[in-house]
């Protein structure tokens, strides 16, 4: 099969902006010229690669091209950036949103000082991290599964603990007959959709359903400040509730301290940049874990 990087391109292209047009202003062509490079990637594979419907999507043998794409020009832009060109390298990456408003921020901290290297930061849950690497939409994932996606290496971090928490306020409002928190009638908070800390903690706790007013804040620092300011209670990562529950503006509620194992996956590539992105990730998640032992 005779491929050719231009023909990656504008496949990886689409899959990242959804349409012919938009994949052709993302590489400066016509759309005319996107639609001939994908006719003749679709001619040497052999099959159609992509999904002409609105969003365009790769078809299943489309995504390994799209792997192949991304882990191709990763490789051709170092080569060419060691030969004297100017060109910048792409390096998308998966993170969870507790782990971007934390510890990660460390490694932003050390990219700033990264010549002509961009990072591009996809925000997904940790357990659903590991997709966007079986498709080929980044390089490398911060994700709770230590199962590795074909081709992928994985390396531990440390991971997050979180605790149920809410202001002194709320939990004396919702306080049970017992004296514990009323859990089938106190409000909830959580993150977006995937976010099932907060159900898994009700059924440890033997309550089998939500209450009836569960607020949605997909944010990680306004998730944190719309339980600080007495929205409801939600699973609070000790990173970032740490100085809150010492002054005493939020109270751990009863129930167990749920530890996040985290990993650190990314494609097997000799890649100089990646390399360093592992160990600035390594050197973060360490150093946080230190401070919060």
């Amino acid at each position: 099969m005779d491929l050719n990087q231009a023909q990656l391109d504008a496949l990886v292209a689409i899959a990242g902006t959804g349409s012919f047009e938009a994949a052709a202003r993302a590489l400066h062509v016509t759309p005319s010229a996107v639609s001939q490079r994908i006719r003749a990637l679709e001619a040497a594979a052999g099959q159609v690669l992509v999904s002409r419907g609105t969003p365009c999507q790769p078809t299943a043998p489309g995504e390994r091209l799209v792997r192949l794409g991304r882990h191709t020009r990763l490789l051709y832009d170092e080569a060419a950036r060691e030969l004297g060109a100017v060109v910048a390298v792409d390096l998308p990456v998966a993170v969870n949103a507790d782990s971007l408003a934390t510890w990660f921020r460390d490694v932003l901290a050390e990219a700033a000082g990264w010549a002509a290297t961009s990072l591009r930061l996809h925000v997904e849950d940790q357990a659903h991290s590991q997709e966007l690497l079986r498709r080929g939409e980044v390089l490398a994932a911060v994700t709770s599964d230590p199962a590795a996606v074909q081709g992928c290496a994985v390396e531990p971090l440390e991971g997050l603990r979180y605790a149920p928490a809410a202001t002194p306020e709320l939990a004396a409002r919702w306080s049970g007959s017992e004296g514990g928190p009323d859990w089938a009638a106190m409000p909830m908070v959580v993150f977006n959709e995937k976010d099932a800390l907060q159900d898994e903690a009700l059924m440890r706790l033997g309550v089998g359903a939500r209450p009836p007013v569960v607020h949605r804040v997909p944010s990680a620092s306004d998730f944190l400040e719309a339980i600080r300011l007495g929205l409801g209670w939600g699973m609070v990562s000790h990173l970032q509730a740490g100085p809150e529950l010492a002054a005493g503006r939020l109270v751990r509620l009863a129930g167990d301290i749920v530890s996040v194992p985290l990993y650190w996956q990314h494609w097997r590539l000799e890649s100089p940049r990646l390399a360093r992105l592992t160990e600035s990730v390594h050197r973060a998640a360490s150093r946080h874990a230190s401070i919060t032992a």
